[in-house]
């Protein structure tokens, strides 16, 4: 059995596509995976299953999502493993900083850095976004709010590629949620 956690995209902001986290823990328990759980009201939930393909997981809640509450969400499961290790290679100071100033973009696929080339990276410092694996680590010292590097960032989705960002202490929080339990 392995913890994932699941990360929709877009629910509950704005408005919109709202997913009330007690159905979605009932969707979950429902598709037969235990030890469900969410974490805050925005799109995050861990659950322990015996199936081990992320994205037939990931594929899925998102259509399982669509049926109950009739419109779309993108999802990306991760494990521990992955959710740890972005957290251990996060290529910013992640302890000397306000976790307002530090995000992660998780993608459903590796990202390259030519697909960020016509990013003046100089332009918008103090602001820096590094890439990892099937992630980009974003330093925003004002927060995400008034960071223009992320509105940038975010300007060219390419078709077919998931992408949800977090800030540090969701990134944090999921990695303890999805650890083995002793």
């Amino acid at each position: 059995m392995t913890t994932y956690a699941a990360l929709l995209r877009g629910i509950n902001v704005g408005g919109g596509k709202k997913v009330p986290m007690a159905d979605l823990r009932a969707l979950l328990t429902g598709l037969g995976h235990t030890g469900v759980r969410t974490y805050l009201q925005s799109g995050q939930a861990v659950f322990t299953t015996a199936r081990g393909d992320e994205e037939a997981l990931a594929a899925e809640l998102g259509r399982a999502v669509e049926e109950r509450f009739g419109f779309p969400v993108d999802v990306l499961v991760r494990d521990h493993a992955y959710l740890k290790a972005v957290a251990e290679n996060c290529p910013f100071p992640a302890a000397e900083l306000a976790a307002r100033q530090l995000h992660v973009t998780y993608y459903s696929a590796p990202v390259t850095p030519d697909r960020f080339a016509h990013i003046d990276q100089v332009a918008f410092l103090p602001e820096e976004f590094r890439l990892g694996d099937r992630c980009l680590y974003l330093y925003a010292p004002d927060g995400l709010g008034r960071s223009k590097l992320a509105e940038v960032l975010g300007r060219r989705p390419a078709k077919g590629l998931i992408a949800t960002s977090r800030n540090w202490n969701t990134v944090l929080k999921l990695v303890e949620l999805t650890a083995p339990q002793a």
